[in-house]
């Protein structure tokens, strides 16, 4: 196993629509077992620490079923995919069927060339783990029914939406508190003795596979959570939270294993504490999304070792393509902002080129976009340049920034630096569409008693800068609608 550095950077691929591409690129079929080595080159110069390969697992042929019976699922599927047929539907990612390798991908062989492949080239493997609830036709569904939340003739009239027969008996659906029923999915029980050790055994194996998991919707298996949506039906309450057992007892034989939580309604922390070393920061994207420069940094005053375990994102698989999501310009000052943060980083595959267009995770291909040269550019820049030892090892800062008399845009410039040995890296973004200046001061960095040459290695302009007169008045900066500064800072000797 390896461990992934710390801050990482993680590439988000839908590994069927990438590995069908592939395919048809190079003219024949292409498994996890022969992608060819310049495609896993590529994933060198995105300076990426660790690939998430999204939707491996064997899928179920119930949930294709389902979804394409599902007026809504085929409108979503046929306004991403205007040529759209049932066959395109390979049901969901997160419908498991099992936790082996799909065959259609290369199997569980194929899966261990792939993690070869990425280790060759010092990037580690991350792979799904979706703990609430599992496909109608898994097999412990028949052969272990007891894992599961069962209802009664009486619950099946009440809530037919909520639960179905299924042979062995009254299934409850997988659910999420907040939102309908997932009619594809059987809800497992969460407070089941016999259920945890199962889920330790399968986390076991999957890490025999790779280095780590992103756990999908993690929150609903918190015992307070998990009561409040299925009560009495779930049984006694357990003594121990699900995630602290689990995490516990796997990492007693892979200690490196990394476990990522897909987390909301504010739970980061709690889960934090029940052992994810990261959890997404959703609060983050949503500010970013929609709110102002004040919002997002009262997010980041929280303290330096809960944000490091936060994971950053601007897109992934269940948000609006960053593009549609932000206009371009916003999106470039959320992207550095994401970047260059403390915590772990997400990009997801065609986030870099600019996509518009997001895909339903049932899909197994995707329409053709032409790639955004401009928005290509900017983000290959920003991932070399973030790749520094300072963003990965370094110290994190938050910086207060002033204005003056009647000129309070500064409010609008959001600043942090990295400081690594004698290395220092500063953040400036303007987070507002009309323009912005202010003073920026660095607390804790020695600056008064020299004089200081900072790089934009964006544009590469260069400025000459008194310690004293930062130490003391701040650094100005000017900044255009949501433009921003990524400096180097040296000491002129």
């Amino acid at each position: 196993m390896k461990a992934i550095a710390s801050n990482p950077v993680i590439y988000e691929i839908n590994t069927l629509v990438w590995l069908g591409e592939i395919s048809r690129e190079c003219q024949t079929e292409i498994t996890l077992s022969n992608v060819p080595d310049y495609k896993w080159d590529e994933l060198i110069r995105l300076k990426i620490e660790a690939v998430w390969l999204m939707g491996v697992w064997e899928r179920s042929p119930e949930c294709i079923k389902i979804s394409n019976a599902d007026p809504g699922n085929l409108s979503n599927f046929k306004r991403a995919l205007s040529d759209f047929t049932e066959d395109d539907n390979t049901g969901s990612p997160y419908c498991v069927k099992n936790y082996t390798v799909n065959r259609n991908l290369g199997g569980n062989d194929g899966l261990a060339i792939a993690r070869k492949k990425l280790l060759e080239r010092n990037i580690s493997l991350i792979l799904d783990f979706v703990p609430n609830h599992l496909a109608f036709d898994h097999p412990w569904v028949y052969q272990n029914p007891e894992l599961f939340i069962h209802g009664s003739e009486d619950d099946l009239a009440r809530d037919p939406v909520t639960f179905k027969r299924l042979q062995p008996g009254i299934f409850a659906c997988g659910t999420d508190p907040y939102y309908p029923p997932w009619e594809d999915v059987v809800q497992v029980n969460a407070f089941s003795p016999q259920l945890r050790l199962q889920a330790i055994r399968t986390l076991k194996e999957i890490a025999g596979m790779c280095d780590g998991v992103r756990c999908d919707m993690a929150m609903l298996l918190m015992n307070d959570v998990f009561l409040h949506t299925w009560g009495s039906l779930a049984g006694d309450v357990p003594d121990e939270e699900y995630w602290k057992l689990i995490i516990g007892e796997v990492k007693k034989e892979f200690p490196d294993f990394m476990f990522i939580a897909e987390v909301y309604w504010d739970m980061e922390y709690i889960l934090q504490q029940n052992g994810f070393d990261y959890c997404y920061d959703k609060r983050l994207y949503d500010r970013l999304k929609g709110e102002d420069a004040d919002a997002i940094r009262h997010h980041l005053e929280a303290d330096i070792s809960y944000q490091s375990k936060l994971l950053r994102f601007i897109e992934n698989h269940d948000e609006e393509r960053a593009v549609s999501a932000f206009n371009i310009e916003k999106e470039k000052a959320a992207a550095l902002i994401s970047l260059t943060l403390p915590g772990a980083k997400l990009i997801h595959e065609g986030q870099l080129e600019g996509r518009i267009v997001r895909l339903p995770v049932f899909l197994k291909r995707r329409p053709p976009e032409t790639p955004n040269t401009y928005i290509k550019n900017f983000y290959e820049t920003l991932l070399e340049i973030a790749a520094t030892a300072e963003l990965h090892k370094g110290e994190w800062f938050l910086c207060p920034v002033s204005g003056w008399g009647d000129n309070q845009s500064c409010r609008h410039i959001l600043a942090w630096y990295w400081k690594y040995e004698s290395r220092v890296c500063l953040v400036a973004v303007n987070y507002f569409p009309k323009p912005s200046q202010g003073f920026v001061y660095l607390p804790g960095c020695e600056l008064s008693g020299y004089s200081w040459r900072l790089v934009d290695l964006f544009t590469q302009d260069h400025f000459i800068r008194n310690g004293d007169d930062i130490a003391v008045s701040g650094l100005y900066v000017g900044l255009e609608s949501w433009g921003f500064h990524f400096f180097q800072i040296y000491k002129m000797i």
